[in-house]
């Protein structure tokens, strides 16, 4: 059997030190937790590392401590664009979702899409009536408000100015979610899901989503889950960038992700961090802000719930 392995990201950058207290710290770390050995738990039990990757990220979207899902950041109309991402590395499959709105858990919507559907890809209201179709509830606007984001937005509010998920102004709840795995097979996935970035306009869509730049998995490389500025990610196509390095220059899992986060997205000034499991059960998990809520677990030992460097 091969290394069970999984890790989870709730965003790269943190509340800097003096912003945050020790009980929302026990806070960040305990959902964290929870997230991370759920889905380890399935990995333990047999299951799929995309069964694993879906249940802990559907455990990070119900916590308002994260932006997706339930915690999911103010557009400039004061909705909630949700976005996501799943794959698996068997047989290159993939399902994506942006520009939803109501649905819980985006990260199955994405699942649903790989699964049943002949697409990879699906956007706003046609990825509505997909949802629709395959019975999902529409939550109320009331299911989203977090007082925190409110806040965030009401700063803000009728400027030209957004806010990243990560950025060092900010004085609240924030962060993308991901989770990577190996199962027992040697499988590997990933998924990805976001609420984008506070006061965003004219349907902004950042790299979460986008399969290679923000999620990606393949078993003769790695899964990798990746958080920072959107856009920059989708530059550096830096999911798929990790594969590459791996598959075509030979590095381990770790030399090529810390080649993708700490050299080539700085080159074009772009700051995040990412997780990345390859089919051995190797983790890693860089990043070149001043932190990334973080934890990972494997049947080697490897027992992390970490926030900053």
């Amino acid at each position: 059997m091969k290394t069970l392995s999984i890790a989870i990201h709730g965003g790269a950058g943190t509340l800097i030190k003096g912003l945050m207290t020790q009980e929302l710290e026990a806070e960040y770390r305990a959902a964290l937790k929870v997230a991370r050995d759920a889905g380890f738990e399935v990995l333990q039990d047999g299951g799929s590392a995309v069964d694993a990757v879906e249940k802990s990220v559907k455990l990070l979207e119900n916590t308002p401590l994260f932006n997706a899902g339930k915690g999911s950041v103010f557009t400039a109309n004061g909705t909630h664009e949700m976005d996501a991402a799943i794959m698996e590395g068997e047989n290159l499959k993939a399902g994506a979702v942006s520009l939803i709105t109501g649905i819980k858990n985006p990260v199955s919507l994405a699942r649903d899409v790989m699964e049943k559907s002949y697409h990879v890809f699906l956007a706003g209201d046609g990825a509505m009536r997909f949802a629709k179709d395959q019975g999902y509830e529409i939550k109320s606007p009331d299911y989203f408000y977090d007082e925190v984001r409110y806040q965030q937005w009401q700063s803000i509010k009728d400027t030209e100015g957004f806010q990243l998920d990560h950025s060092v102004k900010k004085d609240g709840k924030f962060g993308t979610v991901g989770a990577v795995a190996c199962d027992k097979n040697g499988n590997v996935a990933a998924a990805t899901s976001t609420g984008g970035m506070t006061n965003k306009k004219w349907g902004r869509i950042g790299d979460s989503p986008i399969i290679g730049a923000g999620n990606y998995a393949n078993n003769k490389t790695c899964a990798v889950s990746c958080t920072g500025s959107g856009e920059f990610f989708i530059r550096g196509v830096v999911a798929y960038d990790v594969s590459c390095l791996m598959e075509h220059k030979g590095m381990s899992l770790e030399a090529a992700s810390n080649e993708a986060i700490h050299k080539r997205i700085l080159e074009i000034k772009g700051d995040g961090g990412l997780i990345a499991v390859d089919s051995n059960g190797n983790i890693a998990m860089p990043f070149n802000t001043e932190g990334m809520y973080r934890a990972a677990k494997s049947s080697k030992g490897i027992d992390i719930i970490s926030i900053y460097k």
